[in-house]
Parts: C-alpha cells; structure tokens; sequence
C-alpha cells in the first residue's frame, strides 16, 4: 500500500506544480518537454527494455502515432484545466476517463454490461457534468466547458492506447520508452518552429515534472506487481485517492472554490468508479 500511496501523491503533486505554473510564469510547453526527457531516462534506468524489442517496433507505430501526438497534447489540457477549473475538478475529470475504455470494451471487445457497469456508466456522465458545472462569468464557464471534457476524452483515449500497450506483455517497455521520446521530440518541434525563447526556470521545473510523472506511472504498475490477485483494489484505490487528495489539496491550499453541485459531481465521480471496479 506503500506503493500505491506514493502513486497517488506523485499524480496529485504534478496537478500542483501545474497549478503553480503561472504563479512562477513557467512557460509549460518547455517544462512539458523536458519531462519527457526525464522520463525517457528513468524508463531506460528502471524498466531497462529489452534491446531486442527497441529494434521491433514497427508493428507499433500506429499505436505510437497515436500516444505521441496525444501525450504532449492532453497534458498541456491539463495544465490549462487545473489552472483554470482547479485541482479537484481536473484530477476527477481524468480519473473519471476510465468509462471511455470500458465503453470501448463494450463496443469493439464483447465484453458483457451488467447492471452495475451501467449504473456506474451513467453515474460516470452525471458527475462529469456535475464537474463542468461552475457559478462563474461566461467566460470561465465556456473555459470549463470545453477544457474539462477535453481532459476527459483526451486522457480516456490514452487510457485505450495504454490498455493495447500493455497487452505487448514483455514489450511494454521498450514501446512506453518510444512513446516519451516520440512525444518529446514532437513537441520539440512545435516549440522550435514557433521559435520559442527558451526559459531556464521552465527547464528547470520540467526536471521536477519528469520525475514526478513518472514516479506515479513507476510506482502504480509496481503496486500491481506487489498486489497480482488485488488489481481491482489497487485500481479503485488509485483513483478514489487522487480525487480525495486532489479535492483536499486545492481547498486546503488553494482556496478553490466549489459549489454544491460540484461536491454532488465529485461524490458521484467516486461512486462510479466503485461500480465500475470488478469484485475484489
């Protein structure tokens, strides 16, 4: 449990320094960027993918197109959604993108909808809305309007990509490492075709990012590792964790405002995600 509660802070502590972000006059994209390169040396150091399977990729690619285009892009949402809709909203808005996968699995995969997947489903929907909602100017509603399901869709998409990865088994390594390094050197060139003036202490915090970022990924697949027959605890609690410490973090530091249909939207985020758990 360790582990896993590492996991939960390390998501959470990234929803912070996104948060923080414009208070510092970070410029994200260029701390984006290096996390990536952060995270790309972490994976070679831990995960240590096989040298083989660096060399057969190809099969991968339109699975790495997807995930390197996606990857960059959904974090910079993100960043936008936690600096403008909050903390708490943001991190339920993306823990609830779980529906999209099982909606997927419905769908393409056969799998069976029992009565509490589609309760939980529905649920799902309502406290996404609950979420959207804000008693603000036009202005930030329309900003979370479009922000947060973004965040949802985006992140839901790439949960899909990794769900796919993960079933390359003893390749998911090596093809995890593509996808940091495709998405670095995309975004790489974006910014240089913008012709960014590159910010030092932007550089410098997309260190920290990296090492966060991937301390959650590191730490939540060796939570599934130490509990192989509980991987719906750990999924469950993963998820619940992030919205609870999420919630708790931007009220207590940020004084993030939130109206009742909010709190409604985040109760309703954790009980779909209950229902949509397999038994334990």
């Amino acid at each position: 449990m360790i582990l896993l509660a590492c996991a939960i802070a390390a998501s959470v502590a990234v929803s912070i320094l996104l948060k923080l972000a414009r208070r510092f006059q970070l410029q994200i994209a260029q701390s984006v960027l290096v996390n990536y390169g952060v995270a790309s040396g972490l994976t070679l150091y831990l995960l240590k993918p096989a040298p083989a399977a660096l060399l057969q990729l190809g099969p991968h690619w339109p699975l790495l197109a997807t995930l390197g285009l996606l990857l960059p892009s959904v974090f910079l949402i993100m960043a936008a959604a936690v600096d403008r809709a909050g903390i708490a909203r943001s991190d339920a808005a993306q823990r609830l993108s779980l529906v999209l996968p099982l909606l997927a699995a419905f769908i393409w995969f056969g799998e069976s909808a029992d009565t509490s997947k589609l309760l939980g489903l529905g649920l799902a929907l309502l406290a996404l809305t609950g979420l959207i909602h804000r008693d603000a100017s036009p202005e930030e509603r329309k900003g979370g309007w479009l922000l947060l399901p973004a965040v949802w869709l985006g992140y839901g998409i790439i949960d899909i990509g990794f769900k796919q990865m993960a079933k390359t088994g003893s390749g998911f390594a090596a093809i995890l490492l593509a996808c940091f390094v495709l998405s670095g050197l995309l975004l790489a060139g974006w910014l240089l075709l913008r012709k960014t003036r590159w910010h030092l202490p932007s550089l410098a915090a997309g260190v920290l990012l990296g090492a966060l970022n991937f301390a959650n990924i590191y730490a939540y697949i060796r939570a599934h590792q130490s509990l192989p027959d509980n991987p719906a605890l750990v999924f469950t609690a993963m998820n619940i964790g992030v919205i609870a410490l999420g919630s708790l973090t931007g009220l207590l530091l940020f004084r993030e405002r939130l109206s009742l249909i909010n709190l409604a939207g985040l109760l309703l985020a954790g009980a779909a995600i209950l229902l949509l758990m397999p038994p334990l």
